[in-house]
């Protein structure tokens, strides 16, 4: 009996394994890899991704056009809520002081254009309003659309033309509904200050100034072009 366990325990030490040492599964697969590098490659390539690459944007906002339309959407539904609270809590032409002397809430029905120019003309600036949305939309391209700044400008763009744009073209309201109000008072009396505004204002002014600035940054940098790719 001790010749056939004393054969036994020869096999299993000596055998094809690992010059007579028994290797571990990870050892028998490293060998078999470089054994067989072809079918390990292909075996390699049928097993699925343990991981996926995590997407930086969800489906929906996919492509610079929707990041856009998005932004846009955001900042006229800010613009449409904040007029509502307006047209609920103060009456057209009056006022809420908030920080005496300095800021204070206003209810001004504006027919003309920014800064009050152009009174009187709200149909002629609703045509203009629809024109300059067209234009912009179709030169986008020209201002690195493709790019988070650009998307920014032209969402901001976009979303306080469409604000105001509504306010004049609303049969009950007929005129932009203007509500933040930043004034000094003078030692001799009365009132100066910045004209009024609103949310829509704001964007239009932040949007503006994003496409000087990336016209400018385009300037500075020799043959970079704006691109429109995904759009």
């Amino acid at each position: 009996m001790r010749w056939l366990v004393a054969g036994l325990d020869w096999h299993f030490r000596s055998g094809p394994e690992h010059n007579g040492v028994i290797m571990d599964t990870g050892e028998r697969e490293t060998m078999s890899a470089a054994a067989h590098p072809a079918e390990d490659a292909a075996g390699l390539a049928s097993r699925p991704a343990s991981r996926a690459e995590p997407r930086v944007w969800p489906r929906w906002l996919a492509t610079p056009n929707r990041r856009i339309a998005a932004l846009a959407a955001g900042g006229f539904g800010v613009d449409q809520l904040t007029k509502l609270v307006v047209l609920q809590f103060l009456p057209l032409g009056t006022e809420r002081v908030i920080v005496p002397g300095f800021f204070k809430f206003v209810h001004w029905g504006n027919t003309g254009a920014a800064w009050s120019l152009f009174r009187g003309n709200n149909e002629l600036l609703a045509v203009v309003a629809l024109v300059a949305l067209l234009v912009l939309f179709l030169t986008r391209h020209h201002f690195e659309a493709h790019t988070p700044a650009g998307q920014w400008a032209f969402g901001l763009i976009f979303g306080g033309i469409a604000g105001n744009l509504l306010d004049r073209l609303l049969p009950s309201r007929q005129h932009v509904i203007d509500f933040i109000r930043f004034y000094l008072e003078p030692r001799g009396g009365g009132e100066i200050g910045f004209p009024a505004f609103n949310v829509a204002d704001s964007g239009i002014c932040i949007g503006v100034a994003l496409v000087f600035w990336i016209t400018w940054r385009s300037e500075r940098v020799p043959g970079k072009k704006s691109g429109a790719a995904n759009c």
